[in-house]
């Protein structure tokens, strides 16, 4: 209950501290318009004339007005008196005899002479009608005198009633009726809405269907109740600023300080809106006309979609395009042909000509061609990596230093997946640029031999290569994803200084576990070499042979087998073996000379 009266208290101080705003925003537009706007402002003195000739001239018209209501227009000079200046000299006079109430309107006489009709009060002219005024407004002097008399005495009088503190009293009175008319409906905009945003919310549990294209989840029903609740909150707002709209102009025409302001906004608003539905109204064939790129890009898109589709899944074939360029292809084409619509589309556009939208084209015209080189390259090198084939989605591939899964071929990166399971990812500009290794393209194509994984031992000179060839091979074929057929074989790659260098090379249907494969294969060797005797030396193993343990691990060693003990001999004895050596090689040269 506390909780409840605390979330009360809460909303009520809420909603009056936006009252007080909304009354303090609304109090100080009253004070800047009274302040600004008063008429009473607006006296100046009398233009003085400059010295001209004292002729008649015909200018441009000029309005005479009394607290912003119009009049009358005067459309030729006197003398030196342009338009202009006779019009502000007619309003300041009418203005100064409005702001008296003592002056009767009653007391407004025409003064008819021979050249000029004067409208006077108490002999202080008023206004001087001249041949001129009466051409130009298509009357005769009299006439248009007592048409104007007639305007300035109801002008007057309504200028005074507007004016009076009766008037005031009732524009005060109207403007609270407004005011409070306004606060309800906002009070009413706040209870409502909030009523409607639960029922919406609630409904996408019971009522609110799924929007599905076959198994394809378009709309969920949560989706929906955002999105009718987000129309909602719109409609709130729309109809908050029509409320605003229509009651500030409305509060501003009961007082006469502020009521052409009220109409000048009234009429800028409505100017507004007929301007929008005009131009709506003559944008409609350029809608029309967009209406149609978009139906026809949309099937257009829809149809080679289909095409593409049928081609990758092998339905359509076509000779020389493989299926896996469908996809890419595709893409291409979508992105090709929502190019030529919109290219096709900016005609239409509203403001297409305009200096703002050519501009703004500018803008990112020059953005793209000085940002977009490395973009434009990765994207060419991506297109020609697609249609080289250098390599598809799950291969197992090299470059440069990366080996690993291909699992992502875009057209601007290529990712790639290692062993350790580590995400490279690579611009397409240096896959491009860099030698591509393919360990998984032999087995696309059942012409072709299977994947011939090779490695290299080293061993001495000691061990028949025969004896090494065959260890080599059963190694090979002990491995559990190297095949027996085609049969494994060795080369010998070199004949080094201490050793001699056997490349094994067996096939494979299992690229992708390369590792696991050569390091199985890698034991078998060790295993058969040391089961056929043959010791692993070479290249960096050194070894005294006489009190040294041979390099075969015990286990294929014999029961009986002991380490050989050192060698000595006399040093007499060494002498005598190599004189005996020197004595030999000299007979065999006398043998040599005499045959």
């Amino acid at each position: 209950m506390k909780s409840y009266r605390q979330l009360r208290n809460k909303q009520y101080f809420a909603f009056l501290k936006r009252f007080l705003y909304f009354g303090a925003s609304i109090t100080l537009c009253f004070l800047l318009s009274t302040f600004s706007f008063s008429p009473t402002q607006a006296q100046v003195s009398n233009p003085t004339p400059t010295v001209t000739p004292a002729t008649t001239s015909i200018n441009k018209s000029a309005l005479v007005e009394l607290g912003g209501e119009e009049l009358f227009k005067i459309r030729a000079g006197v003398g030196a008196f342009s338009a202009e200046e006779r019009a502000e000299a007619v309003k300041n006079r009418i203005l100064k005899l409005a702001e008296n109430p003592t002056n009767a309107v009653e007391k407004i006489r025409i003064d008819d002479k021979l050249l000029t009709t004067n409208l006077t009060f108490e002999n202080r002219v008023i206004l001087t009608i001249t041949d001129a005024d009466a051409r130009a407004a298509d009357q005769s002097r009299q006439e248009l005198a007592r048409n104007y008399r007639e305007k300035i005495q109801k002008a007057i009088t309504q200028y005074r009633i507007q004016r009076s503190p009766d008037y005031i009293r009732q524009g005060i009175f109207n403007s609270l009726i407004a005011t409070a008319l306004l606060v309800g409906t906002l009070i009413l905009f706040a209870v409502v809405f909030p009523w409607f945003y639960r029922n919406v919310g609630n409904l996408q549990n019971s009522r609110l269907p799924t929007i599905r294209i076959q198994n394809f989840e378009l709309l969920a029903a949560t989706r929906i109740s955002q999105i009718l609740i987000s129309l909602l909150k719109l409609l709130r707002v729309l109809l908050t600023l029509g409320a605003l709209v229509i009651y500030v102009p409305l509060v501003m025409s009961f007082f006469p300080w502020t009521r052409q302001i009220s109409l000048r906004v009234l009429r800028y608003f409505l100017q507004a809106a007929e301007h929008s539905w005009e131009g709506f109204l003559s944008y409609l064939p350029n809608l029309f006309a967009l209406g149609i790129i978009l139906l026809i890009t949309y099937y257009l898109i829809k149809f080679t979609r289909h095409l593409f589709t049928s081609i990758g899944n092998g339905n359509l074939n076509i000779q020389g395009f493989y299926p896996e360029w469908a996809e890419p292809t595709f893409k291409l084409s979508a992105f090709l042909i929502i190019i030529l619509a919109a290219v096709i589309a900016f005609p239409y556009l509203p403001g297409f000509g305009s200096p703002a939208f050519q501009g703004i084209s500018l803008f990112l015209g020059l953005l793209l061609s000085l940002g977009s080189s490395v973009v434009v390259a990765n994207v060419v090198a991506g297109i020609i990596l697609i249609y080289t084939r250098a390599f598809q989605i799950g291969d197992r591939i090299k470059i440069g230093d990366a080996i690993g899964d291909v699992v992502e071929k875009t057209l601007f990166v290529t990712r790639i997946r290692t062993v350790k399971n580590v995400m490279i990812t690579l611009p397409n500009t240096s896959v491009f640029t860099n030698q591509i290794i393919n360990y998984t393209a032999a087995e696309l194509d059942p012409n072709q031999a299977p994947l011939i994984l090779h490695t290299t031992v080293t061993l001495g000179y000691d061990v028949p290569w025969r004896k090494v060839h065959q260890v080599l091979v059963d190694a090979a074929k002990s491995t559990t994803n190297l095949l027996c057929e085609p049969e494994p074989f060795v080369l010998q790659t070199s004949l080094d200084d201490f050793y001699v260098s056997y490349e094994l090379n067996a096939f494979t249907h299992n690229p992708s576990i390369m590792a696991r494969i050569y390091s199985e294969l890698y034991q078998n060797i060790q295993d058969k070499c040391n089961e056929a005797e043959i010791e692993i030396l070479s290249p960096h193993y050194s070894a005294v042979r006489d009190g040294s343990q041979i390099t075969i691990p015990e286990d294929y060693l014999p029961k009986n087998y002991t380490t050989p003990g050192w060698g000595i001999f006399p040093q007499g004895t060494i002498l005598d073996l190599l004189n005996n050596k020197a004595h030999n090689s000299s007979q065999n040269q006398t043998k040599e000379s005499k045959e």
